[in-house]
């Protein structure tokens, strides 16, 4: 999975996204449909984005009466890519630096914090 989430710029994932919501293979037109309401996008844009995922072998398309498109990485698994590589390479490797500089920049509430120290409780009794 390495090859992931460096590949998928931020407008490939808005369509990535799209087809993790759905849960079904989508055809083109719905994509499009999709895409154009939530981002006001064309459809050669949306196409193009479709082409650049397929080639990078994230999604896949199957024939029937036209084109459906269905992901080939679940959204854990890019969740999971994409929060080791944000770990790798702003807190070298550590998540614990991460953690730290979460509560250093007041982005975690004290509620956040609580289900936090709940969390890693239960995990150290497991």
């Amino acid at each position: 999975m390495e090859y992931l989430a460096e590949k998928i710029s931020d407008s490939e994932l808005e369509v990535m996204r799209l087809l993790w919501e759905a849960g079904t293979p989508l055809p083109i037109s719905d994509i499009r449909i999709a895409l154009r309401q939530r981002k006001g996008w064309e459809a050669t844009t949306v196409k193009t984005l479709v082409n650049r995922l397929l080639s990078k072998e994230v999604i896949a398309q199957e024939k029937r009466n036209v084109f459906y498109y269905r992901p080939l990485v679940s959204q854990e698994e890019y969740k999971h890519w994409a929060t080791n590589r944000l770990i790798d390479r702003l807190y070298r490797g550590s998540a614990r630096n991460l953690v730290a500089a979460l509560v250093d920049s007041d982005s975690l509430s004290p509620d956040d914090i609580q289900e936090l120290r709940d969390f890693f409780r239960m995990e150290g009794e497991k």
